[in-house]
């Protein structure tokens, strides 16, 4: 599995150079931006030459009250993984891919959590790195759910 980057702004200038940094060093490659302009479009057709797969999420993240949901999950790393009687009850639904992205995700964002705050970084920034991580994790969920349902639908002769 290829890692996923999450850029802010990634349409244009500085932001375009990073989605394409990241591309050419092996990343799949996620835009947050206000909006999905001919700029994104550009710049996920120019990824995808590199051979990134890419996804779009339209967002503000300077607007904290528009993605209370994310800053609140991303809280909750700062304890140690673990699967409860409840969450393997959900993960029997699930697919092994699915499962793997998301214990996966569980281990990398716990220890990111902790590296940042033993380096004395603010929690609220903290909250908000691991938080925008987590976003490309529920992108590479989602990408992996759409290809299951893809191998699911018999194709035409």
């Amino acid at each position: 599995m290829r890692p996923i980057a999450l850029v802010t702004g990634g349409n244009r200038g500085i932001g375009r150079g990073i989605v394409l940094a990241l591309a050419r060093r092996g990343y799949d490659v996620v835009i947050a931006d206000l909006a999905d302009t001919d700029d994104t479009r550009e710049t996920r057709r120019a990824a995808e030459a590199l051979g990134a797969r890419t996804g779009f999420v339209a967002a503000d993240i300077a607007d904290l009250a528009a993605h209370p949901r994310v800053v609140e999950a991303a809280w909750a790393y700062r304890h140690r993984p673990a699967i409860s009687g409840t969450l393997r009850k959900r993960q029997a639904t699930l697919s092994p891919e699915v499962t793997a992205i998301a214990w996966k995700a569980q281990h990398r964002l716990h220890s990111r959590y902790c590296r940042l705050v033993a380096r004395g970084k603010c929690r609220q920034q903290v909250v908000t790195a691991v938080g925008r991580e987590l976003l490309g994790f529920i992108w590479a969920i989602g990408v992996e759910l759409e290809r299951g349902a893809d191998r699911e639908i018999p194709q035409a002769a």
